[in-house]
This record gives C-alpha cells, structure tokens and sequence, in this order.
C-alpha cells in the first residue's frame, strides 16, 4: 500500500471516530433538554427511548475508546472497524429522523455484534503485536503475570544507589528509565481496570433493565387476572339470572292449567244437577 494513502486512511478513520463522538453528543444533549427533570417522568415521555438507545451509545462509544484510542494516541495504529462507525452514524440519524424508534436492543443489535467482534479481535489478534511496540512492554508484561525476570529488585536497587556517595550518572539513568518503565506499567493496569469497570456498569445496566421488564410483565399478568375474574363473575351472574326467568315462567305456566281444572270442578255438581231436574 502507498505509504501516504496508508496515511489518508488512517486520518480519515481517526477524525470519523472523533466527528461520532461529537455527533452523538450534540444529539444526546438535544434529547435532555426536552425530557423532564423527573426519572418517574422520563419513563412515559416520547423521548425516553431515544434516550435509552443514546446511553447505550454512549456506551458502545466509551468501550471502544478504551480499547483502541490509548494505541492511537501512541500513533501505533489507527481506529481499525470503520464499519462500526458506519453504523454508530445510521443509528444516530435513525434516533433523529424517527419519533417513535424500535426498543433499544433491536435498533442496537448489529452495533453490538460487529463492535464486539472488532473489539475481541483486536484484543486477541493486534495488542500482543502493539504492546511490544510500547516503551517498557517487558516490565508491562511483568506487572500483567508472565514470569519475573531474575535479578535484583527496584526498592533493592534504589537502596544500593542512594547508599553509595558517589553514584555514577549511568546508574542515575538506569534508575530514571526503571521508574518510566514502572509508570507506563502502572498506566496500563490502570486503563485495563477502567475497561473492566465500564463492562461491570454495562452489565449491570442490562441487569437492571431485565428486571424492569419483569416487572412490567408481572403487572400485566397481574392485571390479566383480575379481568378474567371479573368476567368469570359476570358469566356467572348471567347464568344465575337465565335459570331464575326459566322457571318463573315454567310456574307461571302451569297456573292457567290448574285454574281451568279447578273451575271444571265446580261446575260438574251443578251440570249433574240439571241433568237430574230434567228427568
């Protein structure tokens, strides 16, 4: 590849990643100005899921700075996954376009998946290749768990130095380069806790929504329960009241019938009667 289109690419890549950034921050604050100040407010607004799927964003993009801009600032590599940013843009402009987006996991999912992806393989594939690029890469590794290197300690050292009169400049430069190579060790476990405390947060996030959706889903049962009961009850009303008309009207039958028979005895003593003055 050209050595300056190499260059090109990798400034383009860099900016893209920094215009983002700046792109979903100027949308995030737009969101906030319009929600309400109330937590128990901004859950029924109309914004409140552009505003879930802008923090999780906002995630992505903390994640992703984290594991690549430290080698970027180094001017080791460049913002490799460009696609990422590609799709980082689509959702923000889809965010911005739409006033009644899709939940957050649906519009996030191919986010997370190829920005995972990117991060584990850079992870795996490039970092071994750009941490021996790093100043001080072997007490790095050192501080990491490989195996320490045989020989006289730093505090050992130091007190060795300082106990002679006259030190030579050559072990005052050897002492000034150990405490450089133990600094740049301690900024790399440094940014690798902050990694694993970010992942830590958005775990727990997700935690937190699988809950409010469980929540949810129980006072939606909850509320299902209680209309079946009431319609239970009202059937069994209706049914109550058909079976009391049955058989008031089965009564009210059989009166005229009883009646009749009643008044054809009476007046049978009376016919037998004439029937006998006429003889």
């Amino acid at each position: 590849v050209c050595k300056r289109m190499d260059l090109v690419c990798q400034r383009m890549l860099n900016q893209g990643f920094l215009k983002v950034e700046r792109y979903h921050n100027l949308c995030q604050k737009q969101v906030k100005a319009q929600l309400p100040r109330r937590e128990s407010e901004r859950r029924n607004h109309s914004l409140a899921r552009h505003a879930d799927i802008l923090a999780a964003v906002e995630t992505r993009l903390s994640l992703l700075n984290m594991t690549f801009m430290k080698y970027v600032d180094s001017n080791l590599c460049c913002f490799i996954p460009g696609k990422v940013i590609d799709e980082i843009y689509r959702v923000l402009r889809y965010v911005n376009s739409t006033r009644a987006p899709q939940r957050a996991h649906e519009v996030l999912q191919e986010l997370r998946d190829i920005s995972s992806m990117a991060m584990e393989y850079f992870d795996e594939k490039i970092v071994p290749i750009l941490k021996r690029k790093l100043p001080g890469s072997d007490v790095s590794g050192r501080l990491m768990g490989s195996p320490p290197v045989p020989g006289p300690s730093a505090a050992l050292t130091t007190m060795q130095l300082f106990s002679k009169q006259n030190p030579s400049r050559q072990e005052v430069t050897k002492l000034q380069q150990q405490v450089k190579t133990n600094g740049a060790g301690v900024t790399v476990l440094r940014r690798e806790i902050s990694e694993l405390r970010t992942k830590v947060q958005e775990q727990q996030k997700q935690l937190q929504d699988q809950d409010q959706k469980l929540l949810e889903q129980t006072q939606i049962i909850g509320e299902q329960n209680a209309r079946l009961a009431e319609l239970e009850r009202k059937l069994r009303e209706v049914m109550e009241s058909a079976v009391g008309t049955s058989s008031g009207s089965g009564q009210n039958e059989e009166s005229p019938r009883k009646r009749k028979k009643a008044a054809e005895a009476r007046d049978s003593p009376r016919k037998s009667k004439r029937l006998r003055n006429r003889k």
